[in-house]
Formats: C-alpha cells, structure tokens, sequence
C-alpha cells in the first residue's frame, strides 16, 4: 500500500507541476517567436509543442519526487504507528504529518523545522479523518483487514501443518506394517 500510494502520489505530483510548466513554456515560445521562420504550420506547432513537453517533464519531475517521497514517508510513519498502537486514529495521522514536515524543512533551521511540523499537521489531520472515513464507508478497516489476513494466513499454516502430520501418520502405518510382514513369517515357520 505505501508503494502504492507513493506512486500514485509521485503521478499527481508530476500532473501539478508538469501541466502548468508547459501550458507556460508552449505560450512562452509562441510569444518569442514571432521573428522565428518555420517551414510551416506544422513545424512551428511541433517546436511549440516540444518546448512545452521539455517544461512538463523537467517540472513535473521536479514536483514528482517530492511528492512521492512526501507520501512515502507520511505513510511509513502512519501505519508504523497504526500497527504499534494497534489502532488507527486521527493522531497517528498528525503525528506523521509532523514528522515529514519537519523532515521537509529541516534543512531550513529551527523556524523551518517548526513550520514544517505544523503544517504537517495541519495536512495531517484532515487527511486522516477522510482516509479513516473512506475505511469506514468500504466496510473494513485496515486493522479489520490485517486481523482479517493474520486469521487466514494461520488457518491456512494450521491446515497444511495438518496434511503433512496426516501423511506422516500414513508413512507410519506403511512401515509398521513392512515391519510385521517379515517378523509373522518367521513365526509361521518355526
């Protein structure tokens, strides 16, 4: 899920800093090449075009890392302390959002760190009240799902614990009988 969710985070970035850039850098060429000669219209747009899609990419990179990163780290944290306190709540959220604020700005000093950390939580909060909402209206929590999966999962070792004592109770059977079978001819013949 935190894969996941970086991912799509990283792909959102990309969309909010990409589209602007190069709505910006294609209207940009298009005001500074008026004294420009093309070969035609098509040229022209294609030279716009391409100024636009270099913006998109370096922008959007630019706003893709970060944002992936961001989210990475914000649900690493909240799920660390959705796990160890064995429930989710609205302050696992702030606290995580905290934490990567202040990590975000933390190369900006003392002032920097505490800014982060309270917008952090500022994002934090309400971004954990609409996921806790959004578990809620799918029917299944994630603590109801990890306690879901850790039920199955030792159902599923207890079953094929199960199978592998029966075959080993056969292979038992087997030999004690390969053990009579020579022990009550000797018998029979004496």
């Amino acid at each position: 899920n935190i894969v996941r969710s970086a991912f799509t985070g990283g792909l959102l970035g990309w969309l909010y800093g990409g589209v602007p850039a190069f709505r910006s850098a294609r209207r940009d060429f298009i005001e500074r090449s008026h004294g420009e000669l093309f070969q035609g219209r098509v040229d022209a747009l294609q030279s716009a075009q391409q100024a636009g899609l270099r913006s998109f990419i370096r922008y959007g990179w630019r706003w893709s890392w970060r944002v992936a990163t961001f989210v990475a780290i914000f649900n690493t944290v909240s799920t660390g302390l959705s796990v160890y306190r064995n429930k989710t709540t609205v302050s696992n959220f702030a606290a995580a959002g905290a934490f990567t604020g202040a990590l975000f700005r933390m190369h900006l000093g003392l002032q920097g760190l505490v800014s982060g950390s309270v917008f952090g939580t500022a994002f934090g909060i309400p971004a954990g009240g609409f996921l806790i909402v959004m578990q809620k209206a799918a029917g299944e929590t994630l603590q109801e799902k990890r306690t879901r999966e850790q039920r199955e999962r030792y159902e599923q070792e207890l079953a094929a614990w199960q199978s592998r004592l029966n075959v080993t109770e056969v292979l038992g059977q087997t030999e004690s009988n390969a053990e009579e079978g020579p022990h009550v001819e000797e018998v029979a013949r004496e």
